[in-house]
C-alpha cells in the first residue's frame, strides 16, 4: 500500500490546501509573538506565573501563551468560540435562533453573520477587561498607563481577534480541517517544546527521576489510546428503511442502516464549563483579601478531595446538559418518520424519540466518567512527579483537544484520498447499465 502522506502530496488540490493551511498557521504563530504597545513583557510573565489555576491561566492555555505575553493575538480565537457557544445555548431557549438553525444554508449564513458581530462585541469587552486588569493588578507591566493605553489595547486586541476569526474561516473554506479547531490545537502544542525543555532541565538537576519519566510516557500513551478509542466509540441504533415505489415502475429496495450515537457526544465542552466554575474561587482570591474568598479557595484548591469530587460532579452534569442541547432525539425521530424509516421493535414517532433518548442517557454516563478521569488523572500524576509544566499540553483539556482535532484532520485527509480513488475508478472502470433508462429532455 502506498504511503498516504506521499499520496496526499501527489494530489494537486490537496497539496494546495495543505500549503495554504500551513501558511495561515505560520501567520498565526508569528502574530502570537508580536507584543502590543506599552507592555513590559518580563513583568507581566512573572505575575502570570502565579495565575495558573485561575481564569487567566485557563484562557492563556487556549491562546498559546499569548495572554501572558500581551501579544496582538492575545485574545486568540476564544471570542469567536464564546460567541458560537452562546448561540448554541440560545437555540435551546430562543425559537428564532432555533429556526435559523433549521433553515438550511440561508439560516446558517445569517447565524454565522450574527456570530461574527457577537465576536466583535465580546472582543471589545475582553480587551478592555484585560487592559484594566494589567493596569490595576500589574502596574509594572504597563509603561504608559492611562486612557491612551486602554484605547490602544482595545483597538489592537479586537483587530487581532477579528483577523484570527477571518483566518480560521479561510482555513475551513480553502484549507484542510476545521480552522478554529486547528488554531486552538497549535496554540496548545506551541508550548510543548518549552515544557519538554523545562522537564529535561529538571531531570538534569536531579529534581525529577528518570524512572518517573518512563512512567509518565507510558501513562500518556495509554491516555492517548483511551482518548482515541472513546472519541471514536459509538452506539449504533439499527434503522430499517422499507421498500418503496418511486413511480414509473421504479422501486427503491429496502435498506438497513444505523444511527451512530457517540459515547463522547459533548466533546471537551463539559470540561471547559466545569473548569469555568471551579476556577472562580481561585480567581476571586486574586482580587479580594476577604476571609470567605480565602476559605473557598482553600476548599477547592487543586489536587484536593473536594476539588476532585466537585469537578467530577460538574463534568457529569454538563455532559448531560450539553448533549441535550446539541442532540435532539425528537428531530431525529421526526426525520425517520418522514422517510418512512423505523427502528425495529420500536413504534415510530414519540416512542422512537424516547428510545433514542434513553440510549443516549445510558451511554453518556460512561462518557462523562471518562472525561472526568482524563481531566483529573494526568494532571494529578504530573503534579505528583513534579513535572507540572507538561500539564498544559498533556492535561485533560489540552489532551482531548489535541487528540480530537488531530483525528478530525486525519479523517478529512482520508476522505480526500478516498474521493481521489473513487474518481479514478469512475474514469477507468467500465460501468454497464441494464434495464430501462430514464431520458432527460
Amino acid at each position: 500500500m502506498a504511503n498516504p502522506v506521499v499520496a496526499l502530496w501527489r494530489i494537486p488540490e490537496v497539496k494546495s490546501k495543505i500549503l495554504f493551511t500551513l501558511m495561515c498557521l505560520l501567520i498565526y504563530r508569528i502574530g502570537a509573538h508580536i507584543t502590543a504597545p506599552w507592555i513590559n513583557v518580563p513583568a507581566l510573565r512573572e505575575y502570570a506565573g502565579q495565575l495558573q489555576g485561575t481564569a487567566f491561566g485557563i484562557y492563556d492555555m487556549f491562546v498559546g501563551g499569548g495572554l501572558s505575553r500581551a501579544t496582538v493575538f492575545a485574545l486568540g480565537i476564544m471570542p469567536y468560540i464564546s460567541a458560537s457557544i452562546m448561540f448554541q445555548l440560545l437555540a435551546a431557549v430562543v425559537p428564532s435562533v432555533e429556526k435559523m438553525q433549521k433553515e438550511g444554508e440561508d439560516g446558517r449564513k445569517k447565524l454565522t453573520q450574527y456570530t461574527r458581530y457577537a465576536t466583535v462585541v465580546l472582543a471589545i469587552f475582553q480587551a478592555y477587561g484585560f487592559a484594566m486588569f494589567i493596569e490595576t493588578q500589574v502596574p509594572a507591566a504597563v509603561t504608559n498607563p492611562g486612557f491612551p493605553f486602554r484605547l490602544t489595547m482595545i483597538l489592537t486586541l479586537t483587530t487581532g481577534a477579528v483577523f484570527i476569526m477571518w483566518l480560521g474561516e479561510q482555513i475551513t473554506d480553502r484549507g484542510i480541517g476545521n480552522g478554529m479547531s486547528l488554531l486552538i490545537f497549535f496554540g496548545i502544542v506551541e508550548s510543548l517544546p518549552s515544557a519538554l525543555y523545562e522537564t529535561g532541565r529538571l531531570v538534569g538537576l536531579g529534581q525529577v527521576n528518570i524512572f518517573a519519566i518512563f512512567v509518565l510516557i507510558a501513562m500518556m500513551l495509554a491516555t492517548i489510546a483511551g482518548t482515541v478509542a472513546v472519541t471514536m466509540a459509538a452506539r449504533k441504533i439499527p434503522v430499517q428503511i422499507p421498500q418503496k415505489v418511486m413511480g414509473r415502475g421504479r422501486i427503491r429496495q429496502g435498506q438497513k442502516s444505523f444511527i451512530p450515537l457517540r459515547i463522547n457526544m459533548a466533546g471537551v465542552m463539559p470540561i471547559i464549563f466545569a473548569q469555568s466554575i471551579m476556577i472562580v474561587p481561585a480567581t476571586l482570591r486574586q482580587f479580594t483579601q476577604a476571609e470567605w474568598a480565602r476559605t473557598a479557595a482553600g476548599w477547592f484548591a487543586l489536587n484536593t478531595i473536594p476539588y476532585y469530587v466537585a469537578f467530577t460532579v460538574l463534568i457529569v452534569f454538563f455532559t448531560y446538559f450539553y448533549t441535550a442541547i446539541i442532540y435532539n432525539p425528537v428531530d431525529i425521530a421526526e426525520n425517520l418518520k418522514k422517510q418512512g424509516a423505523f427502528v425495529p421493535g420500536v413504534k415510530p414517532g414519540a416512542r422512537t424519540a424516547e428510545y433514542i433518548d434513553s440510549v443516549m442517557s445510558r451511554i453518556s454516563l460512561p462518557g462523562a466518567l471518562f472525561l472526568a478521569a482524563i481531566a483529573l488523572i494526568p494532571s494529578a500524576v504530573l503534579s505528583a512527579f513534579g513535572v507540572a509544566t507538561l500539564s498544559r499540553v498533556l492535561g485533560g483539556t489540552g489532551l482531548l483537544i489535541v487528540v480530537g482535532v488531530a483525528l478530525d484532520t486525519v479523517q478529512q485527509m482520508q476522505q480526500h484520498l478516498l474521493l481521489r480513488r473513487y474518481d479514478g475508478f469512475m474514469k477507468k472502470g467500465r460501468v454497464k447499465f441494464r434495464g430501462r433508462q430514464q431520458r432527460y429532455i
